[in-house]
C-alpha cells in the first residue's frame, strides 16, 4: 500500500463501513459474550439475541475472511469511523469524555509477524505528529496480560515482547501498567494531558494474535520461486489515535480555551454590516468565502456595531470582517481578530490571499 505523501511514516488505510448490529452469534466467536456482555447494549429479536457493536474488529475479521488472502495483500489496512456504543454505568458518565455512544477513528492492519514492529514504530510516529500538531503532552505505557485472558502464555510473551521492543525504538519514556490489557492482547496506551493538567485515555494501541485463530483467519504465504504455499495466520493491529472523537473533542476545547486555530475553527469569519444598508454586500463577501471553503456567518443582526465587534469575539471568530459604506464603495473588509488586532482594509482578492497563506502557515505549525 502507498505512503501517505503528507504523513510519510505513515500509510494509506482503505476506508471501510460495518453495521451497528450484529446477531450475538458473532460475539461469542470474538470472545466478547464471555468477557464484555456486561457492557454491551442486549435486545432480542424473533427469539434470537443482538447486540450493538461496542467495537469494530469482529466485523473487520469478517470482511478478511470472506475470501481467500494471499501474503501479498499483507499488511490489509481498514479504518472505520462507525458508530459504538457501550453501556457505560451512569455515574461513569462525564460530559463528553465519557459517553455510551461514540465514534473512535479506528483501525485495523492484518499483518505477517515480520511487518509487526515497523508497522507499531510507523504508528508512535504518526502519534507523536497528531498530538505534537496540537501542543499536547502525553505519557506511554505497555498494558501487559491480564488475570482474565484468552490464549497462550507464551504467545502473550511474545506479543508483550514485539510491544516493548517498539517503544524502545521510538526513543519516549514509558512505563509498564501490568495486567491492564485487553483480554485477547497486550496494547500500548496513551494518557494525554489536558490545560489543567489532568489525564485522559485516548490513543491505544493493541497487538491481538488471539482473534485471528478464533475467526479462522489464514493467508497464503510462500517463499522463494519453487516454495510451496502455506496456510498461515495474520496478526491484527488494533490502532486509534485520538481514541473516542468526542473525547479528544472535549480535551481540545479545555486546552485551547475555545480558541480554535485557524485551520480547525468551526467559526473562521464573522462578516459584520455596520448596518442594514451594507447586508446586501456582507451577503456578497460571506458567498466568496464560503465558495473558497472558509466557513463563513454573517451578523445581520440590528445590535450596536460595538456590540456584534465584540460578540463575536467572544464566539471565537479567526477573523471579523467589518462592512461599513466606505468598505461597499471600495470592494473591500476591514479586518480585525477575535484578539481586538485591527488590520484595517483589505481588498477581497487580499484578503483571500492571506487566508490561503495563514491555513497553509498554521497547517505545518503546531498549535
Amino acid at each position: 500500500p502507498p505512503r501517505s505523501t503528507l504523513f510519510p511514516y505513515t500509510t494509506l488505510f482503505r476506508s471501510v463501513i460495518t453495521p451497528n448490529v450484529y446477531n450475538f452469534d458473532l460475539w461469542k466467536t470474538s470472545g466478547h459474550a464471555a468477557h464484555y456482555k456486561e457492557n454491551m447494549f442486549i435486545f432480542n429479536v424473533e427469539g434470537q439475541e443482538f447486540g450493538m457493536k461496542p467495537m469494530n474488529c469482529p466485523g473487520h475479521c469478517l470482511m478478511f475472511g470472506m475470501r481467500q488472502r494471499s501474503y501479498r495483500e499483507l499488511p490489509w489496512r481498514v479504518a472505520d469511523f462507525g458508530v459504538l456504543h457501550r453501556n457505560e454505568m451512569s455515574g461513569a458518565l462525564t460530559g463528553l469524555t465519557r459517553v455510551r455512544r461514540f465514534q473512535q477513528d479506528d483501525a485495523h492492519i492484518f499483518c505477517k509477524p515480520d511487518d509487526v514492529q515497523q508497522e507499531i514504530e510507523d504508528m508512535l510516529k504518526f502519534i507523536d505528529f497528531v498530538y505534537g500538531k496540537f501542543g499536547l503532552k502525553y505519557e506511554m505505557f505497555l498494558s501487559t496480560r491480564p488475570q482474565k485472558y484468552i490464549g497462550e502464555k507464551a504467545t502473550w510473551d511474545e506479543a508483550e515482547r514485539q510491544l516493548a521492543a517498539a517503544l524502545n525504538n521510538n526513543g519516549r519514556e514509558w512505563k509498564e501498567n501490568p495486567e491492564d490489557g485487553a483480554f485477547y492482547g497486550p496494547k500500548i496506551d496513551i494518557n494525554v494531558f489536558d490545560a489543567l493538567g489532568r489525564k485522559h485515555q485516548c490513543a491505544t494501541i493493541q497487538l491481538d494474535f488471539q482473534l485471528p485463530i478464533r475467526f479462522g483467519l489464514k493467508y497464503n504465504s510462500a517463499a522463494g520461486v519453487d516454495a510451496t504455499e502455506t496456510e498461515e495466520r495474520p496478526i491484527i493491529i488494533h490502532r486509534a489515535i485520538l481514541g473516542s472523537v468526542e473525547r479528544f473533542t472535549a480535551i481540545l476545547i479545555e486546552h485551547l480555551a475555545g480558541k480554535w486555530p485557524f485551520w480547525l475553527s468551526p467559526r473562521q469569519i464573522a462578516i459584520v454590516p455596520v448596518g442594514a444598508d451594507q447586508f446586501a454586500y456582507g451577503a456578497e463577501v460571506q458567498a466568496v468565502m464560503r465558495n473558497e471553503g472558509y466557513h463563513c456567518d454573517l451578523d445581520n443582526s440590528s445590535k450596536t456595531l460595538q456590540k456584534k465587534i465584540r460578540d463575536n469575539q467572544l464566539a471565537q471568530y479567526n477573523y471579523i470582517l467589518v462592512v461599513g459604506k466606505e468598505e461597499v464603495e471600495n470592494k473591500t473588509v476591514n479586518v480585525r481578530t477575535r484578539d481586538n488586532q485591527v488590520h484595517g482594509a483589505k481588498t477581497i482578492p487580499q484578503m483571500l490571499t492571506e487566508l490561503k497563506q495563514i491555513g497553509r502557515a498554521s497547517c505545518r505549525e503546531r498549535v
